[in-house]
């Protein structure tokens, strides 16, 4: 199943089925390829970088991130390329964020910091003083490995959510056990 904010979708995997329920887990994150086309434009440069890293709750991940140079304000000349030693660092950096912001958190705190794009956010900040840049997303996460399937740690991560949903997509309290809506002789 792939579920989809405006220009990233999440990709979840069924874990475990209960009578008429589908349990699901986070297996992945991508850039829409009309975001991914939409952001490489001429005269910058477009630098990428990926990086494995395990979070708190046994997950191995791994992180993709882009991003483009900028041209500064008042800039005359047309380019906004930066130099291989810049690309570099850079790179550096953006590896050096994506592994501090995953170590440090769990799978789902981490979707959490996915749907704002927050380490994008993070990575802009933190290349600043090498070259300015801008569009920096993380493109794709991948899990890579699992720990072993624990059924209590996914009904707590399903528990928190709050029940069921009715037509209109609010979230109702459920007493726990699903109950068959009885059968209207009259409409």
């Amino acid at each position: 199943a792939v579920v989809s904010t405006q220009s990233t979708g999440f990709k979840l995997v069924c874990e475990d089925v209960q009578g008429k329920y589908c349990y699901t887990n986070f297996h992945g994150m991508d850039l829409t390829r009309d975001k991914l086309c939409s952001l490489v434009r001429k005269w910058q440069t477009l630098i990428e970088a990926y990086v494995d890293v395990k979070t708190t709750d046994g997950y191995w991940l791994r992180l993709f991130c882009i991003g483009f140079t900028k041209k500064v304000q008042k800039q005359i000349k047309k380019t906004a390329y930066a130099k291989s030693s810049q690309i570099r660092a850079i790179r550096a950096k953006m590896v050096e964020v994506m592994t501090k912001e995953v170590a440090t958190e769990d799978l789902k705190s981490l979707v959490q910091k996915l749907i704002p794009d927050s380490i994008g956010k993070d990575i802009e900040k933190t290349c600043q003083d090498v070259y300015p840049l801008h569009d920096v997303h993380i493109r794709k996460v991948k899990v890579l490995k699992k720990p072993k399937f624990d059924a209590h740690k996914l009904m707590d991560l399903h528990g928190e959510m709050g029940g069921t949903t009715d037509e209109n997509g609010e979230i109702v309290a459920t007493s726990g056990e699903f109950v068959e809506p009885t059968i209207q002789e009259e409409v």
